[in-house]
């Protein structure tokens, strides 16, 4: 309206040069169908061997990732036996000095360290913490109880604290303190935990940075003639023992590079992996020779280690016969729970 013509609301096109053809017009493109969304993608400038100046982008997809990344293990470290004597010039330093239940507790007694063991460690897979989160918080527990006399009523608090001191030192996410409110039962407040907190700290003179057995079993691994696929499992099945160790008090007193030692020994002969060339005897002397440590008193470790996993596995077959016969005829138990409760490969074995 008011005079205008088309050329002047539609842009004008430019003049067609000699010897190139006009633009033509594409039908528009259907609509893609929206792509899947994967659960993770980073965004990553690869390494361009072609050309150096070329900076394209690529877009990775991560899923299926393992939670935490890790890099691979430095041989260099673990060929260097100044690490492992450094580890065992200071790994006396962190362990309980007396046995504090006649020295210096006057209420707690060892079912209640127990209990506490057991509480800790449920949180601890519950919450899929590292595999030293828990032997590391025991330590601290130790340690703490070995100089301050504590009430039994503040047991558990302790124990959350434990934990809340080795997640933040061995953990890439710590565990938060309303979280370890919620499994206390809320019987604690976050401001309780926080202030003791301060005291554990204090009464530990800040020294938090303890050897504990799980840092020694790269150490053993990496000397001993293990088949290549049987290195990571014997791993597992040995940060099993430490964990049921530090569960048991009569542990608290061994070195860690002894428990480190009778755990990997005792996996070794429950899974019957063979070293080479190794028997049973040479590959126990090969064992003392890697930490030092006597062939009797690591003979005596491994057997007492196994020992309580024979303990352990019966207490926990026990339960289920006790819920089986209270089963009366109306209601038998399902056969999912009959056939769960013997594995079928004994490596699957949890504890």
């Amino acid at each position: 309206p008011g005079g205008s013509s088309l050329g002047s609301v539609l842009p004008a096109r430019p003049a067609p040069r000699l010897g190139v053809p006009p633009p033509c017009r594409q039908p528009p493109l259907p609509a893609a169908a929206p792509a899947p969304v994967l659960r993770s993608w980073s965004l990553l400038p690869p390494f361009s061997h072609h050309s150096p100046g070329s900076r394209h982008m690529e877009l990775l997809c991560v899923e299926g990732a393992p939670r935490v990344p890790r890099a691979e293990r430095d041989p260099q470290l673990l060929g260097d036996r100044r690490v492992l004597q450094n580890l065992l010039s200071q790994e006396e330093r962190y362990s309980p000095r007396v046995s504090y239940f006649h020295c210096v507790q006057k209420e707690i007694k060892p079912y209640m360290r127990k209990m506490l063991a057991f509480w800790m460690l449920e949180v601890c897979e519950e919450q899929k913490c590292e595999e030293e989160v828990f032997p590391l918080a025991m330590n601290y527990v130790d340690r703490y109880l070995s100089s301050v006399p504590t009430r039994k009523n503040h047991l558990q608090l302790l124990g959350a604290v434990c934990m809340l001191l080795a997640s933040k030192l061995r953990e890439t996410m710590p565990l938060t303190v309303e979280k370890l409110c919620i499994y206390t039962d809320n019987s604690i407040t976050p401001q309780q935990l926080l202030d003791c907190e301060v005291l554990v700290l204090e009464k530990l003179k800040w020294d938090l940075v303890s050897v504990i057995a799980n840092d020694f079993l790269a150490h053993i691994l990496h000397r001993l003639p293990l088949p290549t696929d049987k290195v990571e499992l014997v791993k597992k099945h040995a940060q099993t023992f430490i964990a049921l160790c530090a569960t048991d008090y009569t542990f608290a007193m061994y070195p860690p590079s002894m428990i480190a030692t009778g755990s990997i020994g005792a996996a070794i002969h429950g899974l019957s992996v063979s070293a080479n060339s190794f028997s049973g005897e040479a590959l126990m002397e090969l064992l003392a020779s890697i930490t030092g440590t006597e062939v009797d008193c690591l003979k005596a470790c491994q057997e007492q280690i196994e020992a309580a996993l024979a303990e352990s596995l019966k207490q926990a077959s026990q339960p289920q016969q006790e819920y089986s016969s209270t089963k009366t005829p109306d209601y038998p138990a399902s056969q999912d729970v009959s056939m769960t409760s013997t594995p079928t490969d004994v490596t699957d074995i949890n504890l």
